[in-house]
């Protein structure tokens, strides 16, 4: 106790420092349990949804989830839709992945020093 005194630390201290800590993680592991329950509530809801409209079949489904490359064509459309330049373009678009593993922030050649001669 006299340590802690002399070393400008008091009890109270330590006190709100406990305290600050246990409010900060008990916050964190609230927000943990609120964004991991929210999809589960979207999807409820949206289940309520199809069931007002009729569309029960659909509501039975276990995953109600798009895919990403639907999620991507629907974005680009509604960026074209919405954008000013309203250009007919005949063209068709693709979306492809690719997979780019060289770079040469990751090459080893340019660490490497020359051999001595």
């Amino acid at each position: 106790m006299i340590l802690l005194e002399i070393s400008g630390v008091s009890m109270e201290n330590i006190t709100i420092a406990i305290v600050g800590y246990i409010i900060v993680f008990s916050a964190l592991v609230l927000l943990y349990f609120v964004f991991s329950s929210l999809p589960k509530l979207i999807y409820f809801q949206a289940r309520i949804r199809l069931r007002k409209k009729g569309h029960t079949e659909i509501a039975k489904k276990k995953d109600l989830s798009i895919p990403g490359s639907v999620a991507a064509a629907i974005a680009m459309a509604l960026y074209d839709y919405m954008s000013e330049v309203h250009d007919d373009e005949e063209t068709v678009m693709t979306i492809k992945r690719v997979a780019k593993v060289y770079s040469p922030w990751s090459s080893k050649i340019y660490g490497m020093r020359q051999p001595l001669r």
